[in-house]
């Protein structure tokens, strides 16, 4: 009976349409950012601290967290099992030993293993020696640890066109872990996906969510954008002053100004032009350096 009460309960969580946790503060608001030696820009570490640990595994959240950053950012995948693992590429053989320990298992990708032997790969070794036997982290894992660390997340759904549902599963294992709480929806969790179906997804099953867009729309289609996405982010390389504006001009799901998010950043000098732009969020492998350029600016 405990059992079906609570999957009830967590169906009733992921498929209501009642927004939960009031409109979004995760962006800066202006008084904020002209009060802040770094212009309120928010910093996300990239996969964690990538630049200086192994990317999307404990260790590199821990180093961002040992940094000072509180916000990390990771990539989600599913498991041949149905596990959720934290991975960013399809394949496992650019950040493992998978090649080695599955060698006649090729093109190794993700989904053809199960979460049983994604566990004995070496996950840190092609990062440096010091974080040989580094494992890929489970999302369950990884969420326990960004708890632990009090940090936020900008979570992002990978692939989800091979993996169809895996949304309301991201969801399901959130609410489990207590973070769609009106505290985390409001201060700590941005979902995001290139797709901009997982995204409209997202924000239909849980409108209360801080929800964003990977990749740059048309001016003429920020306003479609606009009714489930509460940020727009895109390649750094691609933005202009003008385009910020254009975003910041319309206003998301919850009735603020739509935000922009720019990566992968990690040049001091793109940092302070993009913070001129008037983005709200830079996301970097190098948090540090990113810091540093914007409180000199």
């Amino acid at each position: 009976m405990h059992a079906r009460v609570a999957a009830a309960t967590t169906t009733a969580l992921i498929g209501g349409t009642v927004l939960v946790g009031g409109t979004t503060s995760i962006l800066p608001t202006p008084h904020a950012r002209a009060g802040s030696p770094d212009g309120g820009v928010v910093i996300v570490a990239h996969r964690g601290a990538s630049a200086y640990a192994p990317e999307n595994t404990l260790a590199s959240i821990d180093k961002a967290a040992a940094m000072g950053f509180d916000w990390v950012e990771n990539d989600v995948q599913r498991t041949k099992d149905g596990k959720l693992v934290v991975l960013h590429d399809a394949t496992l053989a650019r950040t493992t030993d998978v090649e080695k320990v599955y060698p006649r298992r090729a093109p190794w990708k993700v989904k053809d293993f199960t979460a049983a032997e994604i566990a004995r790969l070496d996950a840190g070794s092609w990062s440096g020696r010091r974080y040989a036997g580094t494992r890929v982290p489970t999302l369950l894992q990884y969420m326990r640890r960004v708890s632990h660390n009090h940090q936020k997340l900008l979570l992002e759904i990978k692939n989800p066109d091979l993996y169809p549902g895996i949304e309301r599963e991201t969801l399901e294992l959130l609410s489990n872990e207590g973070w769609l709480d009106p505290e985390h929806l409001r201060h700590r969790l941005v979902v995001q996906s290139f797709s901009a179906r997982s995204v409209r997804t997202v924000h239909d099953l849980r409108p209360g969510i801080t929800t964003a867009f990977l990749g740059k729309p048309s001016y003429a289609r920020l306003r479609e954008y606009a009714r489930f996405a509460d940020l727009i982010n895109p390649d750094s390389a691609s933005l202009t002053s003008g385009y910020v504006s254009t975003v910041h001009a319309f206003k998301g799901p919850h009735g603020r100004p739509m935000g922009v998010f720019a990566w992968t950043v990690d040049d001091p000098d793109a940092a302070r032009r993009l913070a001129g732009y008037g983005v709200d969020g830079v996301i970097t492998n190098k948090p540090d350096v990113v810091r540093s350029a914007l409180q000199e600016s």
